[in-house]
């Protein structure tokens, strides 16, 4: 007979000793950060019986916290367990999985915060010697080629050109081709950002081909993505089939597929409550978020990220400021409206520190100043160049949705 707390601890047990780390998913980022800690213990321990292996794993259960809930914290004991796996490294081959480690943790930084530097640094480390120097084969093959295929499609949605996000998904997919047969979160992770790559490209050149492709890996991803398992993975790729669905509607007017994808983002947002996964799920609310989004829905999201998740931080008040903006518009509130732009234009005034709070700001005081527009007249100067200005910097630094978000706004005003 199943005895459950004795058999699932035998379970969970039976899971710390595989490579794979896609049994996390189960549990919340609490128990995530829980776990962290107490790797870190082993690996720290002098009687530690595969040193490196045990830093290569905190390193890894530290970012996975850090992915999941944003924390300044886990990003640095991230970067602190890299270091010492660096360090305990005893072959050319476990300093190159080091590397690539230090890569991953870079770009988590990156998909965060954005801004060129972790890009850089990744690159360079791609191009060192540990990397050279390791052998075309094994775990640290590809772990590095996991790595590089992940940089270079980050690279490539910087200058948005089709030939490049094509580059990008050829390398995602020598990358999953070298993992083999074996199931693993990395080949989950891969195909995920392969199927972006190619729904981006698809929707931007009409290509129905690539629009199959990216149809595929989601198809395959939710099917084996089992809700009991791996409700993580599950709700991503249902949050990417329901934004593909909204996008390829929005082409073609059909409400009815408008609707699908509405459909598709509730289901991704019933995966797991917001406390197992934080950011996924407030990824999920803003790429779901429309005029009839509740404004406490939109408040809560904000109020979930992560001091490190800037970018989700910022669409999430970009969202929040615009709800809120509609109500007083609604209520033919002008003083209600000067008082949202009263925020954002004592920021600007002290002078943010951050870029994508500028562009957040600019946006903001767009919304108040469209509003206002349309309640009183007159209150269109200078809207136009602040868009275009918060637009460019946002793509800059990595928030392509907060660059659209401004060109939309931009098309506004036409």
């Amino acid at each position: 007979m199943f005895e459950f707390g004795k058999d699932l601890r035998k379970l969970f047990a039976q899971a710390r000793e595989s490579d794979d780390l896609g049994w996390l998913e189960l549990i919340g980022a609490d128990l995530v950060r829980a776990e962290a800690r107490g790797q870190a213990i082993d690996a720290g321990r002098v009687s530690c019986a595969r040193p490196f292996e045990a830093a290569l794993r905190t390193c890894a259960l530290w970012r996975e916290h850090a992915r999941r809930t944003g924390t300044e914290t886990s990003l640095d004991q991230a970067d602190t367990a890299a270091l010492d796996a660096a360090r305990r490294a005893a072959t050319i081959e476990q300093r190159a999985r080091a590397a690539a480690e230090t890569v991953e943790i870079l770009l988590l930084r990156y998909d965060l915060a954005g801004g060129l530097l972790p890009l850089d640094r990744a690159e360079s480390l791609l191009a060192g010697p540990d990397a050279r120097a390791a052998s075309r084969s094994g775990a640290a093959a590809q772990a590095l080629a996991a790595a590089h295929a992940r940089l270079k499609a980050r690279q490539s949605r910087l200058g948005g050109a089709t030939a490049d996000l094509l580059d990008a998904a050829a390398l995602l997919d020598a990358a999953l081709h070298g993992l083999g047969d074996a199931a693993s979160s990395l080949r989950d992770e891969l195909r995920l950002e392969r199927a972006a790559l190619a729904l981006e490209a698809g929707v931007v050149q009409r290509d129905p081909r690539l629009l199959d492709q990216a149809g595929r890996d989601l198809r395959l991803l939710v099917q084996h993505a089992s809700p009991d398992y791996r409700p993580v993975t599950r709700a991503r790729a249902l949050a990417l089939c329901g934004a593909g669905m909204r996008a390829l509607a929005a082409l073609a007017g059909d409400e009815a597929a408008m609707a699908q994808g509405a459909e598709m983002f509730d289901a991704a947002a019933d995966q797991f409550t917001p406390d197992h996964s934080p950011l996924d799920w407030v990824a999920v609310q803003l790429a779901a978020a429309d005029e009839t989004t509740p404004l406490a829905v939109l408040v809560q999201a904000e109020r979930l990220c992560g001091d490190a998740a800037i970018i989700l931080a910022t669409l999430a008040r970009e969202a929040r400021v615009a709800q809120e903006v509609r109500e007083a518009e609604g209520r033919g509130d002008v003083a209600g409206l000067d008082l949202l732009a009263s925020s954002p234009r004592r920021r600007l005034a002290r002078g943010v520190s951050r870029p994508l709070d500028w562009a957040s700001d600019q946006i903001a005081l767009a919304h108040v100043g469209l509003a206002k527009d349309r309640l009183t007249g007159g209150a269109r100067a200078g809207i136009g160049m602040m868009l275009v200005e918060a637009a460019a910097v946002a793509a800059e630094e990595g928030a392509p949705a907060l660059a659209e978000r401004a060109r939309w706004l931009m098309r506004s005003l036409a």
